[in-house]
């Protein structure tokens, strides 16, 4: 009797040491993603006056989901990585890497007269096979006056090449393709300023 349940006491040891040890070396835990450390902030032409950054984008953009489709199967199909997670919704972290590199105020924080406002149609990874792939960005950009009324309008399409099929090198071209978009509007923001059409963001 006393042999039995020895045997079945060392059983359930070994059963639980196996389970354990499968939980720890099998499981993969979730991964969360971000756009790193804050970038350098642009040589920004010095303005008289903040100016505010406004976010839009679709409602499946207020999620955490890494998305991406595969055009070569169903373009119109978006889906999510399983394990990998964006730290916050993409618009948020979007609009903190243009505040960090572009010095903008987050709309609703400043009382200035101009608003940017960048409207996102399409941030996500897109497969045109199994082994190629880029992030892309899409949507337009508009300059508004304290009225709202469009100064400036321009569509914009970024993308750069993943190194990865995968959520990481996904979210490394699209870190590339938001920084990329900051310089972009830097470089259209001083043609605007010298052109004199933000006339009545700084006056």
């Amino acid at each position: 009797m006393n042999m039995r349940m020895t045997m079945v006491v060392l059983a359930a040891a070994l059963l639980g040491g196996c389970f354990l040890a499968g939980k720890r070396g099998g499981e993969t835990g979730m991964t969360l993603h971000d756009f790193g450390t804050p970038p350098p902030l642009k040589e920004v032409r010095a303005r008289p006056a903040k100016v505010a950054l406004e976010i839009k984008a679709p409602q499946w953009l207020d999620g955490l989901g890494v998305n991406y489709r595969l055009s070569y199967a169903d373009a119109s199909q978006l889906r999510e990585y399983t394990r990998s997670r964006w730290a916050g919704p993409p618009t948020q972290l979007v609009a903190q890497r243009l505040m960090q590199t572009l010095d903008l105020t987050a709309a609703g924080q400043v009382s200035g007269k101009c608003v940017l406002r960048i409207e996102l149609s399409e941030f996500s990874q897109i497969f045109a096979s199994p082994n190629d792939s880029i992030g892309l960005l899409q949507g337009k950009a508009l300059w508004l006056d304290a009225g709202r009324r469009s100064l400036a309008e321009r569509p914009w399409s970024i993308s750069s090449p993943a190194a990865t099929a995968d959520a990481r090198g996904g979210v490394a071209a699209l870190k590339t393709v938001v920084d990329r978009l900051a310089g972009e509007l830097l470089d259209w923001e001083q043609k605007l300023t010298t052109s004199g059409r933000l006339r009545a963001c700084f006056d």
